[in-house]
């Protein structure tokens, strides 16, 4: 079944560019040009992913992202005209999982959507097809932290967390490499298959920012992700 995307971006060109080159790979595009209308497919479709760009004319994209992490976990992209850090920061906090600047290469975007719907599929057997008991080995737990890797499923002290995909990434390769410290160049390159550059450690940081907050982790004396000083992060063998 071909994934679903939706696009929201209010300038026809590039909604109309979007839908062309990911309707070439097979995808169903869902094209809107403002927030509400794609608010109102949301509520009725099944969806795999999200394109939003950031100005839209009735609410920007950033309140569209927030408002689609109350209720879904798919991976959503960010389509933003400013080259600026603080825009990027923003989308990665509200809980978007990539970013891409205008103007931008088609190409490129339909493999960030490919990357991004992979490592999705992977970790979430509903969009995968897989089904079956969960082998113990697909279980990490860490004291009152467990992780299901193959349903895609956290909780913590029994209660689930709501993880974007790339936080359930970043804190399955952390579970599994407890004790060791893992750098945010090697975080990137994993999640992201993509050459690393020094403004993509504040995409790192931000998205460990986010999965502290949701973890209830002090930056001063955290129980879960520690920050090893010129190194990168970790989780401790024991919690």
């Amino acid at each position: 079944m071909p994934h679903k995307i939706l696009v929201v971006d209010d300038e026809a060109e590039i909604a109309d560019l979007i839908e062309t080159y990911l309707a070439d790979e097979n995808y169903t595009i869902f094209k809107f040009y403002a927030a509400k209308d794609a608010l109102a497919c949301i509520e009725t479709t099944d969806l795999d992913l999200a394109i939003l760009d950031v100005m839209l004319p009735d609410i920007d994209g950033f309140a569209l992202c927030k408002k689609i992490r109350e209720t879904h976990t798919w991976p959503i992209i960010m389509l933003t005209a400013k080259d600026a850090e603080t825009d990027k920061i923003t989308g990665l906090t509200l809980g978007a999982d990539d970013y891409v600047t205008k103007p931008f290469r088609p190409l490129e975007l339909a493999a960030r959507v490919k990357s991004q719907l992979r490592r999705y599929k992977k970790y979430n057997p509903a969009h995968a097809g897989s089904a079956g008991p969960v082998p113990p080995a697909d279980t990490l737990i860490h004291g009152d932290l467990v992780m299901d890797k193959k349903a895609h499923d956290c909780s913590l002290n029994g209660e689930p967390i709501e993880l974007t995909p790339t936080e359930f990434s970043i804190l399955r390769i952390l579970l599994e490499n407890r004790g060791t410290a893992v750098s945010a160049e090697e975080l990137f390159h994993q999640i992201w298959q993509d050459e690393y550059y020094s403004k993509s450690n504040n995409t790192i940081t931000v998205h460990i920012r986010h999965l502290r907050e949701k973890l209830g982790d002090r930056t001063d004396k955290p129980k879960y992700i520690k920050t090893v000083w010129g190194v990168g992060y970790k989780i401790e063998n024991q919690p």
